[in-house]
This record gives structure tokens, C-alpha cells and sequence, in this order.
């Protein structure tokens, strides 16, 4: 959840690192930090934003740096607890994100050893074993270090008068660029555009050594070889472009996101293999889960093939039903209960296959096989275009395991989903923004459509929205609506369309304004609700799309109008990289 950022080379290192920590910002932090070594460790810390405070910075020199962003886990957000850490001697600095499960009883001995402990985190214990084993080599004292540390880590390491930086990672990303005379270090690729397109992505428990020069990664104590990959993505990629927000930008992109993540895999060999399970187990976390219950949905009204949706935060908990393929979900690749229900279905001799956005990830060294999303990076914390990209994936699936029947179809959906990227939706933002709470209904494939619209408007509008199987809402929420209880109603052709017009008179029967979602045409639909908003009449596959691009619209102005903080919404993370 932490941001790390770490430059050694020929320039000076502090502006990089806090440009580059300029560009975690949207992973979600409460205090940052930099320390630089030239000829001593000096350290700036503090609460708050960055912009707040960069003017502290400037004092920093020297060739070599790291620094951090912090969503406080152990202590309260302040100056003392934001990392880096630093040892009894401040001859050592250290950033690291994770979590240390047994700092308590290291951090208990180390203080019977005599060590003196600043902060309340967990950290600090990493810095202060360093301090124990450090006899001159660096390298040696992390390398001792990391044996005795229970839990996740990525972690960069400095010391006094020592020319590398040491990094090491353990269930957290970590990866590498590398540049001419100069080598970076980053919790993702995106401070690393606009520098290199080279980079090496590091593996549970490597540990490498630094300089401008060279990489020298080592793994149990023996050097190892990790291969040079080029980045795809531009630094334009990740810039705002002219939007107002990061994730506007993004919705914009989702067209073209679809449609190149559908052409890029739909001759890929692995999708045929699909075709042999019988029964598929899907696994993933928050707007991921949502994906895979769209595909369940889809999956066994079109190819009759039987597949299971789990909460990989879940997963290990329980003995599921897993059958002959389990399929990981997650943006990042970096999701600790997704990797963590990975390992499981590898124990349990499933084949298995992950979905993710990033080349390198950890998912994509764990899984047997790998499909891609064509997403590039998205900056904004709440998921649309990786949404978006995780259903191209699932429809091209779908498509395979129906022998191409929805070709044409896919085919259509960009041009179907630009349509709707023009919707202001006034009316609509006008009923919602004064609510305290609101509830989304859908059926069939529309649930779960309507579960992500849910999530997305208390994500960043932070107005209470829960999503319902509309039928549901009978079996007890019915007695919170009232004239200050929004619902959003997707109301499109199905076999159920009766039921649910139904559903919308009796809610209207209670008093709530209802946001229509419906096709264009559709008079009846109109005719009772409050709010109406059309959608292109298309096949059920595309109108899924076209959905839930409104529903990101709906809650992108709903929070515009609040004033929110869209990109960054308070106490959110980009990447959920511990337990």
C-alpha cells in the first residue's frame, strides 16, 4: 500500500525521489519521507502531502536516495513514524513496505540489547537489526537481517560512506530501472517512465546491491541472472492529458482499452485450453470479484460450463470447491489474497491462470499461465479501465469457450461505449448528492454490475451506496427507503424486465427517487422513474458495458459535485499488498 522510491547515479538524488514519490500519490498516503547519503544519512520527514512540504526538502544532497509514502498501519500518521527509519547511530536508513509480524518480539530484544526505538513502527526494527550485523558490508547485514524478519517486505537500505543502495523484497513489488549510469528503484514502473524503459523486476526473496553501474541480484545466498524487460507504457500514459482528474481521463480510455485487449488476446493458444474444463473457480478482491461474477453470469447462460466466484480474501479459510481450473484476478498482480489463494490452488494441483494488467507482477510468476489486460497504468485508486480491460479478458473467453459466436459483438462494444462517455447526468447527480445513502438494484448479470456501481460511488463521493439483487431488497432493506433514499435501478430488456419494473413501483411505493438505466427507446421504463438514463438497445454483452461506464460517470460527477478528492479518496490504496 506504501510507496517506495530509491535513485542512485549521477544526478542528485532528492529531486528524483520526490518526483517520483509525486507519482505514488495515487497508491494513498498520510506522510512521506527522503534520505540521501553524501558522506552522511540525512534524513526529511513529515506528515500530510508532499506539496505541503517540499520546500523541507530542498537541504537534501548527494548522489544516492530513497523515500517513501506511508498509509499508517503501526502508529499514528506523524513526523516520527513516517519512514525512512534510521539506527541508533543514524548511520542507516530504511524504507520498506509491508508488514514485519513478529517486529514486537524483535523489537523487545533489540531493546534488552540496549537499541533506542523513536517510532511506533515496525519498521524501525529493520533499520536497528541492520545496525546489529552491519561490520562494513551493507549487503552482508540486510542479507543477515531479512532471515530473521516474519511477514512482507519491499525494502531499500542505505548507510553511511556506502556506495550502493541494497533492496530485497518479499510478497511486495519492487522493481528496477535501468538507466545510463544510473539505476532507480520504485514500488511500480511509474516513476520509472520518464526515465528508462528498461526494467528488471525483482522475486520473492531476491536481494540486490546497487551502484550506477551494474545490478547484482542474489537469491539463498547465490547470484542469479534476472532478465531485462522492456517497458511498454509511456510516460503520456500516466499524465492527465488535459482532464480535470486522473480518473475521468481513464473512463475516456476505456474504448480503446477494450478493444485492444480484446485483439491481443483472441488468438492466443491459452484461450483454447478453456474450452476442456468443465468447471472454471474464479478467485479475486473487491472490483476484480465483480468482474468474475459478471463472467459467471455470462459464462453459464452461453456456454453451460459451471463456474465458481470465491472472495480470495476467503479462500484460505475454507476448503472451496475447486474444480479443474482456478482463474486469479487482479490488476496490479500484486494482490496479497489473490497470490496467497494461488499458492493454494497450486497446492491442491489445479492448473491455473491469472489475469492481471502489469508484465513482471508476482501472479505472473505464480500462476502456469497468464492472459494480459491492455490497460496501460491507471493512476486514479478507484478501477474503471482495468475494470473494463478485466471483462474484455472474460468476453474473450466467453467467445472461446462459444466457438466465436460473440466476435461481431465484441466487435461493437467500443463504438457502443464511446456513446455514453458524453453523459453529464445532472438530473441524476442533482437527486444523489444530498443523500446519506442510496441503494443500486439490478438482476441477472446486472447484480453484479449493479455491486460495482455501489462501490464506486462510495469510493470517492463517499456517500453510502450498497448494490442488490433487486428481488432482495424485499428480505429487510425496504425498510430504510424513504424520499431521502436514492435508488439506481438497471432496468434493460431480459427475461426479468417485468419483474423488475415491478420492483421500481414498489420502491417508488415507499417514496425513494429512482435513477432509471434502461435503452434508448424504452417509454415504459421512463414512464415510472424519476430519472431516466438511455443506453444504446445492444446485445446484453454490450449493454453490460455501457452500464457500467455510466454507473463510473455517475459516481465521477456525484463526487465532483461534493468537492471530493476523486483520485485520492480518503483512506484507500491503490494496491492491497498485505493480508
Amino acid at each position: 500500500m506504501c510507496g517506495i522510491v530509491g535513485y542512485i547515479g549521477w544526478r542528485d538524488a532528492a529531486p528524483l525521489v520526490i518526483e517520483g514519490l509525486k507519482r505514488l500519490e495515487y497508491r494513498g498516503y498520510d506522510s512521506f519521507g527522503v534520505a540521501t547519503e553524501n558522506g552522511q544519512i540525512r534524513v526529511v520527514k513529515r506528515s500530510g502531502r508532499i506539496s505541503e512540504n517540499e520546500a523541507d526538502l530542498t537541504a537534501l544532497t548527494g548522489q544516492i536516495g530513497i523515500g517513501h509514502t506511508r498509509w499508517a498501519t503501526h502508529g499514528v500518521p506523524n513526523d516520527t513514524n513516517a519512514h525512512p527509519h534510521t539506527d541508533c547511530t543514524g548511520r542507516i536508513a530504511v524504507v520498506h513496505n509491508g508488514i514485519i509480524e513478529n517486529y514486537a518480539l524483535l523489537k523487545r530484544k533489540l531493546i534488552e540489547r540496549g537499541h533506542r526505538f523513536k517510532s511506533e513502527t515496525d519498521t524501525e526494527v529493520i533499520a536497528h537489526l541492520i545496525e546489529e550485523y552491519y561490520e562494513g558490508d551493507l549487503l552482508s547485514a540486510v542479507s543477515e537481517t531479512l532471515r530473521h524478519l516474519e511477514g512482507s517486505y519491499a525494502v531499500l537500505a542505505i548507510a553511511e560512506n556506502d556506495p550502493r543502495i541494497i533492496a530485497a523484497r518479499k510478497s511486495s513489488p519492487l522493481v528496477l530501472g535501468v538507466g545510463d549510469g544510473e539505476v532507480l528503484c520504485a514500488s511500480d514502473i511509474t516513476p520509472l517512465l520518464e526515465h528508462t524503459q528498461r526494467a528488471v523486476y525483482l522475486e520473492d526473496g531476491d536481494i540486490a546491491a546497487l551502484t550506477p553501474a551494474r545490478i547484482d541480484v542474489y537469491h539463498d545466498g547465490v547470484p542469479v541472472e534476472r532478465l531485462v524487460d522492456h517497458i511498454t507504457w509511456s510516460i503520456d500514459d500516466a499524465r492527465k492529458g488535459g482532464f480535470e482528474h486522473y480518473m475521468l481521463k481513464e473512463i475516456y480510455e476505456q474504448p480503446q482499452v477494450f478493444f485492444d485487449t480484446v485483439k491481443s488476446i483472441e488468438n492466443d493458444s491459452r484461450l483454447a485450453m478453456l474450452r476442456i474444463p468443465a468447471e472454471v473457480t474464479v478467485v479475486a478482491c473487491g472490483t476484480s470479484y465483480h468482474a468474475a461474477l459478471i463472467f459467471r453470469y455470462l459464462a453459464e447462460e452461453y456456454s453451460r460450463k459451471r463456474v465458481s466466484v470465491e472472495l480470495a480474501s476467503e479462500f484460505k479459510y475454507y476448503t472451496p470447491p475447486i474444480r479443474d481450473m482456478v482463474i486469479a484476478v487482479t490488476q496490479s498482480g500484486e494482490t496479497a489474497d489473490t497470490l496467497a489463494a494461488i499458492q493454494r490452488a497450486k497446492a491442491r494441483n489445479c492448473p491455473t491462470l491469472a489475469i492481471t494488467n502489469v508484465l513482471g507482477s508476482s501472479i505472473t510468476r505464480s500462476a502456469d499461465w497468464t492472459l494480459f489486460m491492455c490497460a496501460g497504468p491507471e493512476i486514479s485508486v478507484a478501477a474503471t479501465k482495468s475494470f473494463t480491460a478485466q471483462l474484455a479478458v472474460f468476453m474473450a473467453i466467453l467467445n472461446e469457450m462459444c466457438d466465436g459466436k460473440f466476435t461481431e459483438t465484441l466487435g461493437r462494444v467500443h463504438c457502443s461505449v464511446e456513446r455514453v462517455l458524453s453523459y453529464e447526468l445532472e438530473d441524476a447527480v442533482a437527486i444523489i448528492k444530498n443523500a446519506s445513502e442510496m441503494f443500486y438494484v439490478g438482476r441477472g448479470v446486472f447484480y453484479p454490475v449493479a455491486l460495482e456501481g455501489a462501490l464506486k460511488m462510495k469510493e470517492i463521493s463517499y456517500v453510502h451506496a450498497e448494490g442488490y439483487a433487486a428481488g432482495e431488497l424485499k428480505h429487510g432493506p425496504f425498510a430504510l427507503l424513504s424520499e431521502e433514499t436514492p435508488v439506481v435501478a438497471i432496468c434493460t430488456p431480459s427475461p426479468t424486465y417485468g419483474v423488475i419494473l415491478s420492483n421500481i413501483k414498489e420502491m417508488k411505493a415507499r417514496g425513494a427517487p429512482v435513477i432509471g438505466i434502461g435503452v434508448e427507446g424504452d417509454t415504459e421504463a421512463e414512464s415510472i422513474v424519476d430519472v431516466f438514463i438511455p443506453v444504446p438497445d445492444d446485445h446484453q454483452i454490450v449493454q453490460v458495458l455501457t452500464v457500467s461506464v455510466v454507473l463510473q460517470l455517475l459516481a465521477y460527477h456525484t463526487a465532483r459535485a461534493l468537492n471530493r478528492d476523486i483520485d485520492k479518496p480518503r483512506n484507500l490504496a491503490k494496491s492491497v499488498t498485505v493480508e
